[in-house]
């Protein structure tokens, strides 16, 4: 698919990329740019093998710009990406694209936009706010998610919430290095080291790298929660392990005496003046129900209890 740039972005077929009153942009597959890409004239035998992108980046060129997408899923982070490549130069841009993820992108601004100084740059902005626009509903999606984690964890809840918080992280940490890469790919254009862009159109690249920038601060405050909630359980872990061992050392000192005496009277000698005395056993019991009792009030004092 080939569009021209204009007031809005319209489908076209153009025959020659060298002599153009408009800028273009074009989306094609693999095989198409291998069998065509020498028609747009910007010098470079680019080699893509979808399979074989792994990040964003940029990479400048003598005669061009290229380089390569890879956006995480907003409905699976952490799952398969959106991978395509790109080149470019002052005449326009090229995606390569065998997924389709580009051709939606540049078809839902075509269909949206409308522009008052039709321009590379200004085109190039829309495609990469069409990348993050929905991405501050997903950080609050992500947000009070957390929320309900923490409260959860503050009630002494199942380990499934522990499970999703390493989820959540893992899925924060993906969007992190995303947004890494789309801010060194909107300063790379920013600096227009080819001077493919007008000095004044270098803005547009400017307000995307303050807006990623935003959203990563976002995830990196986010991120930093998920390991405050974690601390949070193993606090929460510990405090429970020291009300147990409290209990189980309170237990343990009101049976002390209580055993000593059940030791004591039961080493059966033969001369123990009060085993003979009628009163000697109501007495021993009085004196373990008085030791129980006292130590159970003793430490509800101290607040042990």
């Amino acid at each position: 698919m080939y569009y021209k740039i204009g007031e809005r972005i319209e489908e076209c077929t153009p025959k020659n990329f060298d002599h153009l009153d408009y800028q273009y942009i074009a989306v094609i597959s693999t095989e198409e740019w291998i069998q065509t890409n020498n028609k747009f004239s910007m010098g470079i035998e680019m080699e893509i093998d979808p399979n074989e992108i792994t990040d964003t980046h940029a990479k400048v060129n003598i005669d061009s710009l290229t380089g390569t997408f890879s956006v995480p899923s907003r409905k699976n982070t952490s799952g398969p990406k959106h991978n395509f490549a790109f080149a470019l130069d002052e005449k326009g841009v090229v995606f390569i694209d065998d997924e389709g993820f580009a051709a939606r992108i540049v078809d839902n601004i075509a269909a949206s936009k409308k522009y008052i100084n039709p321009c590379l740059e200004r085109f190039l902005y829309d495609f990469l706010e069409s990348i993050i626009h929905r991405d501050n509903k997903i950080i609050e999606q992500y947000d009070s998610r957390l929320d309900e984690i923490e409260k959860d964890v503050l009630n002494e809840g199942s380990t499934d919430s522990l499970k999703e918080l390493a989820d959540i992280r893992s899925e924060l940490r993906d969007l992190r290095i995303h947004y890494g890469q789309l801010m060194s790919l909107s300063q790379e254009l920013e600096e227009n080291e080819n001077g493919f862009f007008k000095d004044d159109n270098e803005r547009y690249f400017h307000l995307v790298f303050q807006r990623v920038k935003t959203l990563h601060e976002m995830v990196s405050s986010l991120s930093d929660f998920t390991s405050q909630i974690r601390d949070l359980n193993q606090t929460q872990l510990d405090l429970k392990q020291n009300r147990i061992m409290t209990v189980l050392t309170v237990i343990t000192s009101i049976f002390m005496p209580l055993t000593l005496i059940t030791g004591w009277y039961g080493m059966n000698f033969e001369h123990m003046p009060e085993l003979s005395s009628p009163i000697a056993y109501p007495i021993v019991m009085a004196t373990c129900a008085f030791i129980f009792i006292g130590g159970l009030i003793f430490f509800k004092i101290k607040k042990w209890l």
